[in-house]
């Protein structure tokens, strides 16, 4: 979905700070007292004269910006207009070529545009439109003169980015540089040329084209700094001892930025001129506005990311449903190597790098933090001898997740090839097997992601080019690797399937051949509740007596033995139903005989240290913790499939549900082979998780992206299992409905909205709403965005009236709402917690609890007064 955010920030330029503004790349080095050429253009920010009026009507800011290449304008355009929608903005300078010849311009941007170079108009695509590259005419230019350019800009409303580029002769097409663009003749500017934080992200740097004085005590008093759109706080200014032409100002929060020091985002600093800021040789500093680049390498990352180590990476057993006794965890350090198309696997030799397993090798935790398409791992094992295989016992290598696609070696031997990137596989690895302990394993990746060439598989909201909604791909092996015994004939699967009307479980153990003594008995704690004895290839049917139902007020589990053959397995289940019935005929959704409204957030599964893998497994249950203190009792799992344990602690704390089938690549059309292979992962997505208590509802596509066939693809997950809600659409607003399925689901930002249409069959939800965006410095990325950008002195209490409206859609027919979103996702700021998840950002109020369908007030809990920034953000509990 393209954001469109109701932006209205606080107007932060006083009419003194209008005039003027700074910003240009970083400046070569000169002597003290040589000139400096400040490069870059100049910039009129204008406001619109009524929405979508796309003209110049109101000039609020004149400034210099180094050159064109914004990921994002918003916070520019807030911090130079007091608003980011309807807003215009005119460029102009002068550009100095390297090389003659023909030079190829193009602009890409969100929205419209213009471009001049002398008096020729070279683009002209005043359209509201966004993200359409126009490419213009050749135009003849002369190496070392200076021609004038004029660029023309407006922003409608949604997000907002603008990328100048040219093609010089014989050259690629690159970001037209700073180095290139000069000021127009005649406007004269002393404010700073030039501004960066520094790498240690504690340190906002100013370079002027004077020395300056040293600056008086108060003078931050008197700057404001807006970073990837937050408002920081300031600490000291001083001068630079190396440099008397740049002021050190400290930041009082650290700057997220990348290892690198190459994040996105721009640090905007306004000083108002009267601060008493001069130059060495008295002269007042005026007014200025400027701008610069984020050269931080200070990382984001969790408490949890200091406990782990090569050592204990993962090291809980990760099928909580199918569990044996024994087993080898095989997470931990694995030898690691780019690879390119076509290469062998590398049996018998060292790979030149390590790389932390189970984390992305694009994230911090693994050590690498780079995305590579194709790649290798290798490790050696020794297979305890106590385990006896080869008599009686096979040993069986499991992955949990590999995206996208594996082929696995042991000892040169190819033992198992996958292709999915979200679901288990295994492979029995005893006849590649060698004399001696050693043995030598060896996986090798591929992964396309969004890849214009790829395969178009399902990615959620994976990119190899990152920014607003869409994230850093995990690619890779991402969940754990695990080695276990098991008998010649084995249980791969337990289908549980409860019946709470006639007080029964039904079990099928799969994958293994049909007719082995079977036998299962149920257990309440200690105490045991009934056994079931059969044959392996017919169903067995447990029945279970006064059944103590689960639900998110009371989740209620079972233990559950079970025998096939040789083969002892340990699982559990809990007792439920769900559906859609008329209650006073409205389509209701009913847990367990009862309608329930299903309270949930959007829960993406990101972090920024382990992106895809949580660092730890209490970092993974913690999300599903702050759900259940926030008052929520579902959880919408957002185009992603988290690992087994996810769902075991979703089980075990009481949510509901709600998963979506990660989507393909948004605005391409899927051909047949991506459509087969969404299906398959798909149905592999239902079967390895259709036995989990906590799934109430599958969601087969989220706002149109990928979509096709959208009524037979609801038809076919409803086929597969006929126990749960199939929702065809999350935001049929954004997609289109196919008329199938359980129910019909609109999105609305910042309010939650219902289906206007309603066919008297399906339930109606609120699958998206909210996204009040709030920025905690030294806890946000480098580039936020949000829906709707919030004054954090109200930030509770548009909080709860976004509640009030959740409430008053449950009294029009509304079943459930998701708030946007849990926790912050890398430029996305939309989380009750941010991305570290060190702060929430509310304060501790919420003993609210799901609105029932039918009550027409509010349910009475302790609702806070306004909060403020600071005191109403809370440090995260341990």
């Amino acid at each position: 979905m393209r954001t469109k955010p109701l932006r209205q920030r606080l107007a932060l330029l006083l009419a003194a700070a209008l005039g003027a503004a700074g910003l240009a790349a970083t400046p070569v080095a000169h002597a003290a007292d040589d000139p400096v050429e400040v490069h870059g253009l100049k910039g009129e920010y204008y406001t619109q004269s009524a929405p979508g009026a796309f003209d110049f009507h109101q000039l609020k800011a004149t400034g210099l910006d180094p050159n064109l290449d914004f990921d994002t304008l918003e916070p520019r355009l807030a911090f130079a207009t007091g608003q980011s929608d309807d807003v215009s903005v005119r460029w102009t300078g002068r550009i100095v070529p390297e090389k003659t010849g023909p030079t190829t311009f193009s602009i890409i941007g969100d929205n419209g545009f213009r471009l001049w170079v002398g008096d020729t108009l070279v683009i002209d695509h005043w359209v509201d439109d966004w993200d359409r590259e126009q490419t213009g005419a050749p135009v003849e230019l002369t190496a070392g003169k200076a021609y004038d350019i004029k660029v023309e800009y407006f922003e409608h409303y949604g997000g907002s980015n603008l990328h100048l580029r040219w093609t010089p002769p014989g050259g690629t097409k690159t970001a037209v540089p700073s180095s290139a663009l000069l000021l127009p003749d005649g406007y004269d500017y002393d404010g700073a040329t030039a501004t960066a934080v520094r790498a240690d992200g504690r340190t906002l740097r100013l370079d002027f084209a004077q020395p300056l004085a040293a600056p008086p005590a108060d003078l931050t008093d008197h700057i404001d700094a807006v970073i990837g759109g937050a408002t920081w706080p300031l600490g000291a200014a001083r001068l630079d001892p190396a440099d008397p032409r740049s002021l050190l100002i400290t930041l009082e929060q650290p700057v997220v930025g990348n290892k690198d020091g190459t994040a996105s985002g721009l640090a905007d600093v306004r000083y108002d001129g009267a601060g008493g800021l001069t130059g060495k040789d008295g002269n007042v500093v005026k007014s200025f506005w400027s701008s610069g680049a984020n050269r931080s390498t200070y990382e984001l990352r969790t408490k949890w990311a200091d406990e782990v180590s090569a050592r204990n990476a993962h090291p809980e057993y990760p099928r909580p449903q199918l569990t044996r006794g024994s087993w080898q965890n095989l997470n931990g350090s694995w030898q690691f190597a780019a690879a390119q198309a076509g290469e062998q696997p590398p049996v018998g030799r060292n790979l030149g790098e390590k790389i932390l397993v189970p984390y992305p090798v694009e994230s911090q935790l693994s050590g690498l933090e780079r995305h590579e398409d194709r790649m290798w791992y290798r490790r050696t094992f020794t297979v305890p001898a106590g385990w006896k295989i080869g008599s009686g016992k096979r040993l069986q290598l499991n992955f949990g997740a590999v995206d996208w696609q594996a082929e696995v070696y042991v000892n040169g031997h190819k033992v198992a090839e996958h292709q999915g990137g979200y679901d288990k596989f295994s492979a029995d690895i005893t006849a590649a097997l060698k004399p001696g302990r050693t043995q030598e394993l060896i996986v090798g990746v591929y992964d396309p992601t969004d890849a214009a060439d790829g395969e178009n598989p399902p990615v959620g909201k994976q990119r190899l080019d990152p920014s607003g909604i869409w994230y850093t791909p995990s690619s890779g092996i991402w969940q754990t690797v695990w080695l276990e015994p098991v008998a010649a004939d084995h249980v791969d699967t337990l289908k549980l399937t409860p019946d709470v009307a006639a007080g029964t479980l039904t079990i099928e153990p799969q994958g293994v051949r049909a007719g082995l003594p079977v036998t299962a008995t149920a257990y309440a704690g200690k105490h045991r509740v009934a056994t079931v004895t059969g044959r392996s290839g017919k169903a067995l049917t447990l029945r279970i007596p006064k059944a103590h139902l689960w639900s998110p007020d009371n989740p209620f589990l079972y233990d559950l033995k079970v025998s096939v053959g040789g083969d002892r397995v340990g699982s559990y289940f809990g007792m439920r139903s769900i559906s859609v019935e008329k209650v006073n005929g409205v389509p209701r959704t009913v847990l367990n005989g009862k309608p329930v409204f299903m309270m949930a957030t959007l829960d993406q599964g990101f972090w920024p240290d382990g992106l895809y893998t949580a660092p730890t497994d209490s970092a993974l249950a913690y999300d599903l913790k702050m759900h259940k203190k926030m008052g929520f009792n579902s959880v919408r799992k957002h185009i992603k499939v988290e690992p087994d344990r996810w769902f075991y602690w979703a089980d075990r704390l009481g949510l509901m549900v709600w998963q979506d089938m990660p989507a393909m690549t948004a605005g391409v059309n899927p051909s047949t082979a991506a459509r087969a292979e969404y299906e398959r992962e798909m149905k592999q997505m239902i079967d390895e998780h259709i036995s989990s208590p906590s799934v109430v509802m599958w969601v087969t596509f989220n706002e149109g992206w990928g979509q096709y066939d959208m009524a037979r693809i609801a038809d076919q997950a409803k086929a597969w299992d006929p126990t749960r809600l199939v929702n065809s659409m999350s935001g049929i607003n954004l997609g289109a409905d196919g008329g199938t399925g359980d129910i019909i689901d609109e999105h609305g930002y910042p309010s939650p909205a219902l289906p206007p249409h309603p066919d008297g069959r399906r339930a109606l939800v609120s699958g998206e709403y909210g996204g009040l965006g709030l920025a905690v410095p030294g806890h946000a990325w480098s580039v936020q965005q949000s829906y709707v950008d919030v004054d954090p002195s109200t930030y509770t209490d548009d909080y709860l009236q976004k509640l009030a409206e959740v409430h008053a859609l449950a009294c029009k027919g509304g079943n459930g709402a998701v708030y946007t979103q849990i926790s912050d996702v890398e430029g996305e700021l939309n989380g009750l917690l941010t991305y570290d998840r060190k702060v929430v950002k509310l304060a501790p109020l919420f003993w609210l609890k799901p609105p029932s369908p039918g009550h027409g007030n509010l349910p009475r809990g302790r609702l806070p007064g306004p909060s403020t920034m600071m005191p109403g953000l809370l440090r995260s509990p341990p």
